[in-house]
């Protein structure tokens, strides 16, 4: 009798396990709570986004070339009360004394000054001789914005490096109240022509590696990212690509639900995470279809996580990282930066070249 209890007991706990087996769905039981180590494995580093080209470190040779609203003083040496000031009009001509309009928009302040001695040829006897001194800037700008003293909008007239361009808009800011680092300096950037520079922000202030102190150029655009801000960032085939406010648990699954979930046609099966500084970036890649429907672990995410939802499928991780980042950074400049800066504010010139610029 008790042999009997004993294999009843045994076999009521086989059916249990059975049952409970059938009730169970396909595939690896759900848990939205997994570790990401758990739920992805490793992530695989991106090697080849820190490169800087040795010519970006060299000041550039006929650095300034004039725009409109640029300002210049012309003179016609030996001729009494020639001197005037003038501006570079917005078809890109200035007017002095007899001349009808001279094109200068893209000129360098020799080629101008050729340009104007031609134009006068005419009407002298003699070779003409012209000085032209740059007297106020306009026409070249950068954008230095973020976790610094004095954001916004810094003219160029003479060659400025990184270093030079924060120290001009103040420096990195402090944080009150926090004991932690002012700026995260691994996420900080700089975006040239809607590209990111492979520009190793945190290696130049924290390390002084000036092997990545490159020269900046107008419409260049350098953001310092402040260590306090916790986001998430969800781009490509999603209806409102955006910044997502970190929080605890958030997953892969909430952070694309927030900004609307994945358009028609996206490429579920491939979507992108990527973590880590710019410049040294790893990249998980996730089959989200799967996640929703229950058959893989859902993604908690990281603060400074990007997620991407591709269009298409890809062929090559680094291409398809690269990609992800360069749409990072326009992102961040959009939502972040350029929005935030009044386009008809004064610019303010903060470099003067000795003898060719002077403050106006």
């Amino acid at each position: 009798m008790h042999s009997k209890a004993i294999h009843g007991l045994l076999l009521a706990a086989v059916l249990a396990v059975v049952l409970s087996g059938c009730r169970s769905p396909k595939g690896p039981r759900f848990d939205p709570y997994l570790t990401s180590d758990q739920a992805l494995g490793e992530f695989q580093s991106i090697q080849g986004t820190n490169t800087v080209e040795p010519d970006q470190l060299k000041p550039p040779a006929d650095f300034y070339q004039l725009g409109p609203g640029d300002v210049v003083e012309i003179e016609i040496v030996g001729e009494a009360n020639s001197t005037a000031t003038v501006n570079v009009g917005p078809d890109g001509k200035i007017y002095y004394s007899l001349l009808p309009g001279t094109f200068v928009w893209g000129l360098t302040l020799a080629e101008a000054k050729k340009a104007i001695e031609a134009g006068f040829r005419p009407y002298q006897r003699v070779e003409p001789e012209i000085n032209l001194v740059l007297r106020g800037v306009s026409s070249r700008r950068i954008w230095v914005l973020g976790n610094v003293e004095a954001p916004g909008i810094l003219t160029l007239a003479t060659p400025m490096t990184v270093l030079e361009a924060v120290s001009a808009a103040g420096g990195v800011s402090a944080n009150p109240g926090y004991s932690q680092d002012a700026a995260d300096l691994a996420n900080s950037f700089v975006m040239r022509e809607g590209q990111r520079l492979p520009v190793d922000l945190d290696a130049l202030f924290r390390k002084g590696d000036l092997t990545q102190n490159i020269y900046v150029q107008p419409g260049d655009y350098l953001y310092i990212r402040p260590s306090v801000a916790r986001n998430v960032y969800v781009l490509g085939a999603v209806q409102l690509p955006n910044i997502v406010p970190y929080k605890e648990r958030l997953s892969v699954v909430g952070a694309v639900a927030t900004v609307g979930g994945p358009i028609k046609y996206a490429q579920l099966s491939q979507v992108a995470i990527i973590r880590g500084s710019l410049a040294n970036p790893t990249i998980a890649v996730v089959d989200f279809g799967d996640i929703i429907k229950g058959k893989r672990p859902n993604v908690p995410l990281q603060p400074g996580d990007i997620v991407y939802v591709p269009f298409t499928p890809y062929k090559k991780l680094f291409e398809f990282a690269e990609l992800i980042l360069d749409e990072f950074v326009r992102t961040v400049a959009l939502n972040e930066g350029i929005g935030a800066v009044d386009e008809n504010a004064e610019p303010v010139t903060v470099s003067v070249g000795s003898g060719q610029a002077v403050a106006p």
